[in-house]
């Protein structure tokens, strides 16, 4: 039986439904998360269905997460979208439900579901839910097809990351064509921002600092982005623009974050793999965009030198 046939059998077993994404949420998991709690409700509308997981202040317009404090999970469903570890998981715990689903496109780390199906060539976890609707023969609304478009969008940065695939523009151009979203529109929502944080990526750019061997990092505090008006998920939504800088071949942005006390850590490149070094500090993600979270600034400093070894060895090779 087909995966996405499999994984709609046993959603329709379930009357109580968890759909859970990874901590510190992006487009990509939002978009895939509250696509299928509508989809599913809007097929099974007697079911109860849940989003549940910290909530997003920047990407609210996404939906409203659900708490399950008051929920018996003993005999319901738990899918987890876009998250490859137990540890990253955010609101619930696998082991309290009966049958957990794993749809992820990131590379594996845990193995906790009792289906898991993991596509680390598709670009996003959007699109593998937009798969499962097309597999299944489903229709999308409106609403269900903007949330998979921007969470396409979001993962794939306008679809220039490496990643992007022919299947990714067949999918988007099929759901285009059937729903007839105003997908220019969209992109206000994903890309507007306030001028602080304008002014924050102008700091940026200007106190980056760039090792001969083509590491670029900046460690930003809790003082400075207090400073200007920004939080920590400010600065990891601004790494993406520094792909095209020809001094530059791997870049770290190190945003201190004091109420979880820690330093997140998100790592780009356009050179050497950088996801198995992330898991050695904790981390993990794509080949060539990954992240970590580091207990202490002298462990952002192990890291950076870390990946400054790392592109010793890659030009030695290349």
């Amino acid at each position: 039986m087909n995966i996405y046939k499999q994984i709609f059998k046993e959603i329709k077993k379930y009357n109580t439904i968890v759909i859970a994404r990874h901590i510190g949420a992006d487009p990509d998991a939002l978009g895939a998360q509250f696509a299928f709690k509508n989809i599913i409700l809007r097929l099974f509308p007697d079911k109860k269905v849940y989003a549940v997981g910290n909530p997003a202040s920047r990407f609210k317009f996404f939906g409203n997460n659900d708490r399950i404090d008051d929920i018996c999970t003993n005999n319901a469903l738990l899918v987890v979208v876009d998250t490859p570890d137990l540890k990253r998981i955010d609101g619930a715990n696998p082991s309290d439900f009966e049958y957990v689903i794993k749809i992820d496109h990131h590379p594996v780390i845990d193995t906790f579901g009792n289906i898991e199906y993991i596509d680390d060539n598709a670009c996003s976890t959007s699109q593998l839910i937009l798969e499962f609707v097309y597999a299944n023969k489903l229709q999308l609304t409106k609403e269900e097809a903007e949330l998979l478009f921007l969470g396409i969008v979001g993962d794939t940065d306008r679809f220039l990351h490496d990643y992007t695939s022919s299947k990714t523009f067949e999918l988007v151009a099929r759901l285009l064509n059937e729903t007839d979203i105003n997908f220019t529109s969209l992109y206000k929502k994903l890309y507007h921002r306030p001028l602080v944080e304008v002014k924050f990526e102008g700091y940026i750019y200007s106190n980056l600092t760039v090792t001969e061997n083509g590491v670029a990092y900046i460690k930003l505090t809790d003082k400075l982005m207090k400073e200007y008006g920004v939080d920590s998920a400010a600065a990891g939504n601004m790494i993406n623009d520094l792909k095209f800088v020809d001094e530059i071949v791997i870049w770290i942005f190190l945003s201190e974050d004091v109420k979880s006390n820690l330093i997140r850590a998100n790592i780009r490149s356009v050179g050497p793999y950088v996801n198995e070094l992330a898991s050695r500090f904790g981390g993990g993600g794509h080949i060539f965009a990954s992240g970590a979270r580091l207990k202490t600034w002298e462990d952002a400093d192990k890291l950076i030198e870390a990946y400054d070894n790392l592109m010793i060895e890659y030009k030695k090779l290349n």
